[in-house]
């Protein structure tokens, strides 16, 4: 009975076929290879012993000699085959790429070798910038500034129009360094977009609240209003416009980020009460007496 049973590594019976061994072994080296359990000794040894065991049941003549010897073979091959055996010398048919897609094993490598350094990517960064109201809607850029692999390093990311608060931009090979010579991660910066002091964003359009007068409001008028890449635009407020009132600017809101197509800007009308004063007083009282009116009736 062989010290080394080379059928119970494979986890086969003595009568198993070459087709049986082979697929026995593939299915250990596979589970087991240096690459898919990293760092862990006990595969690595059983990789060791399944490659040793196939080394010598995945040829016919070792294997014959393995049976009528045991682990004496071996020396039995040093003098020559014994007698009747065959006379053919060792071989190892199988090919060791095949069990990895083509991924080369150096048998040196298995048995006791050093393995060959693989190149690895690098991991990716992450960070944060602040980009003004305008540069996020409209595009830009901003200086970003970070530590890659001990360096201080200054950048200057591209802002995309229509970029929205909480958006990602990817920098492809700026993160880590690979080893080995592998590519480098990438930089994941996600923006943050300040708050604009009188816009508001909804999807692709732009909110603004215009103040406009009593007067302006019920007989109309034609107002500045801002526009965040045109400057002051005049806008024509019809009479009798309601206080919260929006009325629309068609395409001068924020560019899409995929279609690049404007959304609207919405103006919304605050009536702004005139100053208290005696002037003032009579000439509302006089409107209420010329033209009475309850906004409330049959509301509730």
């Amino acid at each position: 009975m062989p010290s080394t049973d080379y059928y119970q590594t494979l986890g086969v019976s003595k009568s198993a076929t070459a087709d049986e061994i082979r697929k026995a072994y593939k299915k250990i080296a596979r589970e087991n290879h240096p690459d898919a359990k990293p760092g862990d000794k006990a595969a690595a040894e059983r990789f060791k012993q399944a490659a040793e065991a196939y080394e010598v049941l995945g040829d016919a003549d070792k294997r014959k000699k393995y049976d009528q010897y045991g682990d004496a073979y071996k020396y039995a091959q040093q003098g020559g085959p014994p007698p009747g055996s065959g006379g053919r010398g060792a071989q190892f048919d199988f090919d060791l790429g095949d069990i990895f897609g083509g991924g080369g094993v150096d048998l040196g490598d298995i048995f006791g070798g050093r393995r060959r350094s693989r190149s690895r990517r690098g991991s990716d960064l992450q960070t944060e910038i602040n980009v003004p109201f305008e540069t996020a809607a409209l595009g830009g850029s901003q200086d970003v500034s970070l530590a890659v692999g001990g360096e201080h390093q200054r950048l200057t990311v591209k802002i995309p129009p229509g970029t929205r608060d909480g958006g990602v931009i990817r920098l492809r090979g700026q993160g880590q360094p690979g080893a080995n010579g592998g590519e480098s991660g990438d930089l994941l910066i996600t923006v943050r977009v300040a708050p604009h002091r009188f816009f508001r964003r909804e999807g692709d359009d732009l909110l603004v609240e215009v103040p406009v007068t009593f007067s302006e409001a019920a007989l109309g008028a034609r107002v500045d209003v801002p526009t965040l890449g045109e400057g002051l635009v005049t806008l024509k407020i019809p009479p009798g416009t309601a206080s919260g009132t929006r009325l629309r600017m068609k395409g001068k809101g924020v560019p899409n980020s995929k279609t690049k197509t404007p959304g609207d800007e919405h103006v919304i009308v605050k009536i702004i009460a005139p100053p208290r004063t005696d002037d003032v007083q009579r000439l509302l009282e006089e409107l209420d007496r010329v033209a009475p009116q309850n906004p409330r009736q049959g509301l509730w």
